[in-house]
């Protein structure tokens, strides 16, 4: 009976040592911008710019990491809810940027372009848009 108890105890340990959230890496390749204008009208995207840089989804921490130029950082409020129609599913998050900013961030898959996957960061006066691949898919 000892035996089994400690059996059990170990396989407790061990199930919670290594039970854990989930990093999700991305390498972003293109981006683009739109903005408001003065008249608080959305203008048009930006032309796509190629780009090279890693984007982190960390749920462990409720984090968001971008390695652009500047680090940027946006922490997760909620997880909401996950909507799909026939052409996207659209996994949106409530965020805080680094000075606390209210930020959406969504990742959208474009199902009817071979599942291209996108991450929208929407403030208040712009949006912008980075074309993200799996990290893991590049290697």
């Amino acid at each position: 009976m000892k035996n089994t108890f400690q059996l059990a105890i170990l396989f407790v340990l061990f199930a919670v040592g290594t039970a854990k959230a989930q990093t999700y890496k991305f390498i972003a390749t293109g981006f683009s911008v739109m903005e408001k204008n003065s008249s608080g009208e959305w203008g048009n995207w930006s032309d796509l710019q190629d780009t090279k840089l890693i984007i982190s989804l960390d749920t462990d921490k409720n984090r968001f990491l971008i390695y652009s130029q500047e680090i940027q950082w946006y922490d997760i409020l909620a997880y909401l809810k996950e909507e799909e129609n026939a052409e996207n599913i659209i996994s949106p998050f409530s965020c805080k940027d680094e000075d606390g900013y209210a930020v959406n961030l969504s990742i959208i898959t474009r199902k009817n372009q071979g599942n291209r996957k996108q991450l929208y960061i929407t403030r208040k006066n712009f949006i912008l848009v980075y074309n993200i691949e799996h990290y893991a898919d590049k290697k």
